[in-house]
């Protein structure tokens, strides 16, 4: 682990918080609970103007990788949980210029496409390439003198 102090918190951050952060928040519980590091690490998502309900093909998508997303309620991101987090992973949207910004930890744009409106086909590709960078991001944390890029 890479944090001294105790437990790393690492935020996954969109405009909606209604498709690739609910995603990447999923795939990153999953990844605690598989590489028991419950104990080391803190998640929390959100958006800077949250959605009513996560997007209908988002919550389809992940069905096939025995995730259900159906019972999550897009939130807003704090102030407060920006600041205590150690990674602050943008969607895509800080180019926008409308996620949050000045918090001491590091920030990653994964620059990913929203996967609102978009086929099935789409959508599917969107979440692997998310699934694929939250495991680059664990291994990155597991083992920092090795780094990935994500």
């Amino acid at each position: 682990m890479t944090e001294s102090s105790g437990r790393i918190q690492i935020a996954f951050v969109c405009v909606q918080n209604a498709g690739r952060s609910q995603m990447a928040y999923a795939f990153a519980q999953r990844e605690l609970t598989e590489r028991e590091l419950s104990d080391e690490i803190t998640l929390v998502t959100g958006g800077t103007r949250p959605a009513d309900h996560v997007h209908g093909e988002v919550v389809r998508a992940m069905d096939p990788v025995g995730i259900d997303l159906s019972d999550r309620t897009p939130r807003e991101i704090t102030f407060e949980e920006i600041q205590a987090s150690q990674y602050v992973i943008t969607m895509g949207c800080s180019a926008d210029d409308v996620c949050p910004g000045g918090w001491a930890g590091e920030n990653r744009d994964w620059d990913l496409e929203d996967p609102d409106g978009r086929s099935a086909a789409e959508v599917g590709r969107i979440r692997d390439e998310v699934e694929r960078r939250v495991a680059d991001l664990f291994d990155e944390i597991e083992s920092p003198s090795e780094p990935h890029p994500t």
